[in-house]
């Protein structure tokens, strides 16, 4: 699917995370900004890449900003911006889930 319009999700808070989706035409591009990327980075990036890839979004550029947010977490935000993104948030899916 083609992202229509950028998106954005979640805050700034502790033990969240703020994803913002732009149209992107080379793949899914992550620009992950989080004190425990050593650590953490690539299940955050993965986390990330599996829930666009649910929805069928094959070219985004991805910004996240992480403040220690569990993968539940991570994956909610992904979906309510990816939501955002396709126009689709009337219209959920849940199979994502």
């Amino acid at each position: 699917m083609e992202i229509k319009q950028t998106a954005l999700a979640g805050t700034l808070e502790s033990s969240d995370i703020q994803i913002t989706l732009s149209q992107g035409n080379e793949g899914i591009q992550i620009d992950l900004d989080s004190s425990v990327e050593a650590l953490y980075g690539p299940q955050i990036k993965k986390v990330i890449t599996d829930t666009l890839a649910a929805y069928g979004i094959e070219n985004a550029k991805v910004k996240a900003v992480d403040k220690g947010a569990l993968d539940c977490v991570i994956k909610a935000r992904t979906m309510a911006a990816a939501q955002r993104a396709l126009g689709t948030v009337d219209k959920p899916n849940w199979e994502v889930l």
